[in-house]
């Protein structure tokens, strides 16, 4: 049975990830989400990750442009996950406005928790439920749990992990009729900016196991570059060196970096 009804506030793959468990347990008003924009070659206009994910399972959604005080709120709780849009504190007021960022909050508040964290070598991360508030990923918390980062792990299984976590986090928070925050720590903060175009690329000069920490931490939805080169998978080899095991040549498909060495021969 549904705890309450929601909203959900989501735009890129890891909050249609959420959304898609969320709807699972709980009724789903409405979905907010950011515009379509263009992408792909051709430039068409495409629908964010979470838009198609709504449409497949029948939920409302809206999409404005900026939110302010002309935005209507379906429901009284809007749980929101890699959403996108500052959310003003007119709106804030007039809802529960739950968070779920991928991180163990005070570490790793910003756009890019999950790949911050793999690029610095962390070996755990987590998901925390917060208040929304108006400065950046700062409101007090109502749940938070740890899990590993294994070291084969990329960007993409840890958001997964996260996706999961956070679903059963909610269940139980969404059951309180008042949910319990307790103040972040001061302690321990730290940003995790965008992953900027400098990120991506790979320093043959820098250590085997930093290089390979930076591949998984972009894989598998943006990719490190070696060159003309996009590394997807890579490994620290017996001697110690670095040496990409997935890579994708410009223009080309996805392959096996021994394959692409014998097709240059």
């Amino acid at each position: 049975m549904a705890s309450r009804q929601i909203a959900v506030a989501a735009t890129g793959p890891f909050g249609a990830d959420v959304l898609e468990r969320l709807a699972a347990e709980h009724d789903v008003a409405e979905l907010l989400t950011r515009p379509d924009k263009p992408r792909g070659r051709g430039r068409k206009l495409a629908a964010p990750p979470a838009k198609e994910a709504a449409e497949r399972l029948g939920i409302r959604v809206a999409q404005p442009a900026r939110l302010d005080e002309s935005v209507e709120l379906a429901v009284g709780t809007v749980v929101v996950c890699a959403y996108g849009l500052l959310i003003p504190n007119e709106l804030l007021e007039r809802a529960l406005w739950l968070n779920v960022h991928p991180s163990l909050l005070p570490r790793w508040r910003g756009a890019a928790p999950v790949e911050r964290a793999i690029l610095a070598g962390d070996d755990a991360t987590g998901v925390t439920i917060h208040r929304t508030v108006e400065a950046l990923d700062a409101g007090p918390i109502a749940a938070q749990r740890a899990f590993p980062i294994g070291p084969n792990d990329d960007a993409g299984s840890v958001y997964a992990r996260a996706a999961e976590l956070a679903a059963e986090l909610l269940r139980d928070v969404l059951l309180q009729d008042e949910p319990h925050f307790e103040p972040q720590s001061d302690e321990g903060v730290t940003y995790a900016e965008k992953i900027r175009p400098e990120d991506r690329e790979l320093d043959s000069g820098a250590p085997a196991q930093e290089l390979v920490n930076r591949v998984r931490a972009l894989s598998p939805h943006i990719g490190a570059r070696l060159g003309d080169l996009i590394v997807w998978r890579a490994r620290v080899v017996a001697d110690g060196s670095f040496e990409p095991v997935e890579v994708q040549p410009a223009g080309g498909r996805r392959m096996a970096y021994d394959a692409y060495l014998r097709g240059r021969r």
